[in-house]
């Protein structure tokens, strides 16, 4: 990891840190988990926010009222939106996306989940991914939550991602390691 990626994430640990043991001991887990997946999507769907969130040339007030006035507009929890307004306030608004991350892999953790990044050449079928997301909590040994992406040059086949274990079963892999057994022949 390169030093400002891993100076980001230390800031974004700390602030999950604080704000999970805050909406633990408040008995309100499950509206902290509502509310990042609605500044994720926040996020994702929004150019200027992601903007705002990253420039330097929006003052300090500016950014805290901005994030604030987004935030209470999402329904987001209150312990949240203060730390977005802190945030702010300690030029710490670009590690959003981060501490977003970390926040979700602590519910996922508390609740004994993971997660599994499955792509695959086509979308999943409500059955495929039932059915792949119990085989992968048989082996994994935890509840698992699919994350699915599409990518069409993967040809056929998926590659699951859980942790730091990785199953590339999709034709476009395949191929590569033909082609380099090709190239060893010849």
């Amino acid at each position: 990891m390169s030093e400002p990626a891993s100076i980001s994430s230390g800031i974004a640990e700390r602030y999950a840190a604080a704000v999970f043991e805050i909406a633990q001991e408040n008995n309100a887990l499950s509206e902290l988990e509502s509310s990042l997946d609605g500044l994720s999507a926040a996020l994702a769907d929004s150019a200027d926010l992601r903007d705002l969130i990253n420039s330097p040339l929006v003052s300090r007030e500016d950014q805290g009222a901005a994030i604030t006035a987004v935030a209470q507009k999402i329904g987001v929890q209150e312990v949240l939106v203060n730390v977005l307004g802190l945030m702010a306030q300690k030029r710490r608004l670009f590690v959003l996306p981060q501490l977003i991350a970390h926040l979700q892999a602590m519910l996922a953790d508390h609740k004994g989940e993971v997660t599994a990044e499955v792509t695959t050449a086509k979308a999943l079928t409500k059955t495929q991914s039932e059915k792949l997301a119990k085989t992968l909590a048989a082996r994994v040994g935890k509840d698992v939550k699919i994350d699915a992406t599409v990518d069409e040059s993967l040809v056929g086949g998926l590659v699951v991602k859980v942790g730091s274990k990785m199953i590339d079963t999709s034709i476009r892999s395949k191929l590569a390691s033909l082609q380099n057994a090709m190239k060893e022949v010849g």
